[in-house]
């Protein structure tokens, strides 16, 4: 299927400003439509213009209302809008179930009743959550560990039932992300040690370093959100989860510390083997997203992308050794915008007018 006009949901946080890019190269003459609150649009990492300036249009909303007009003509729904992370969704346990679940199933439910042919899910491999040494594939059992994790699994098994020949449905079970952004996040574990070995020289593992992760660079997240539009039900079924990653990306957490530090030479690593075991660790096989999508592999390897990290933090002259604490954590924002009476507990702005004006602070992110 070659879409006219897609639509991509919380389009404004780190994976959208790619998937935006490579959808617009790749269905040039498609409209491209974004729809997202805006909690996260202040926070540009040396872009050089602006991410939705390659959209056709930018609506601002909230994505447990989204209007049915918004749905007329469209043929691909890209649903990336979420509570994005285990930290945020321990803080908002409640409402990332209200936003992650519930809100993502009456999405689909609306876009299947306006004629949307295509869905596209962002889940997780989060999902397997304490998985042991055997790679996790499809058919394995999941193991959701936080709350992030636990939206993920209900709202695959709640949309399972609306696929059909007319509604494709594609859950993407994506490997943790890495890599550059026009809205980076240091709250990934690459992103963060590279972050960690710029400012300060030091790695320090927050656990004995033996956790398996697979990682996927945003770019190769938005060309499995490419094939996943264009995916028929011939190849996989009118629903499918499916891992997406590559077995190649699979690491301990440890093995990722000692690549940046042998990437960025001085840098010390520094592993806390008294530390309270890290649960979530999972291998994954991702044989079946190579057999069902063999042009849309991921093309990102790791010392690449550590040294494209370290090149892009050093151009916008990157320092802070504090910055867990600053804007380039999802969290703080979420919590700086709390304490400025921006938000509300529901995560839903405390003034209508918010999303189209600026959130404190709101000059592009410095490094400071």
């Amino acid at each position: 299927m070659t879409p006219s006009r897609i639509l991509i949901t919380g389009n404004m946080g780190y994976v959208g400003p790619g998937v935006v890019q490579h959808l617009r190269q790749v269905f040039p003459h498609a409209e491209l439509i974004g729809y997202d609150l805006g909690f996260f649009a202040h926070c540009l990492t040396g872009a050089s213009r602006l991410p939705e300036s390659r959209l056709d249009r930018q609506e601002f909303g909230d994505v447990r209302q989204v209007p049915d007009a918004l749905l007329a003509g469209v043929d691909a729904v890209v649903h990336l809008a979420a509570v994005s992370n285990d930290p945020m969704g321990n803080a908002y346990e409640e409402v990332t179930m209200e936003i992650n679940h519930r809100a993502g199933i009456k999405l689909a439910r609306q876009a299947k009743a306006a004629g949307v042919g295509a869905f596209v899910f962002a889940s997780s491999c989060s999902i397997y959550g304490m998985g042991g040494e055997d790679a996790k594939t499809e058919a394995s059992g999941v193991n959701p560990l936080t709350a992030y994790a636990r939206s993920k699994v209900a709202s695959e098994q709640d949309l399972a039932p609306l696929a059909d020949a007319d509604f494709t449905v594609t859950c993407l079970r994506f490997a943790t992300a890495c890599g550059w952004s026009d809205r980076l996040r240091l709250d990934l574990v690459l992103n963060d040690f590279v972050a960690s070995a710029v400012a300060s020289g030091e790695i320090s593992i927050l656990s004995d370093g033996t956790p398996w992760r697979p990682l996927i660079h945003v770019r190769d997240m938005a060309r499995a959100t490419e094939w996943a539009i264009g995916r028929t039900a011939a190849n996989g079924g009118s629903f499918l989860a499916v891992n997406a990653g590559s077995d190649e990306w699979n690491y301990r957490v440890k093995e990722l510390a000692e690549a940046v530090a042998a990437a960025l030479p001085g840098t010390r690593v520094h592993v806390n083997p008294a530390a309270a075991p890290d649960l979530r660790s999972y291998r994954v096989d991702f044989g079946l997203f190579r057999q069902l999508a063999p042009d849309h592999q991921p093309r990102h390897r790791l010392a690449a992308t550590i040294a494209e990290l370290h090149e892009q933090l050093q151009a916008m002259e990157f320092c802070d050794p504090l910055f867990r604490t600053s804007r380039l954590m999802r969290l703080r924002v979420l919590t700086s915008l709390r304490e400025h009476g921006e938000l509300t507990e529901r995560l839903t702005w405390a003034s209508p007018a918010a999303p189209a004006a600026a959130p404190p602070r709101a000059e592009a992110m410095a490094a400071t």
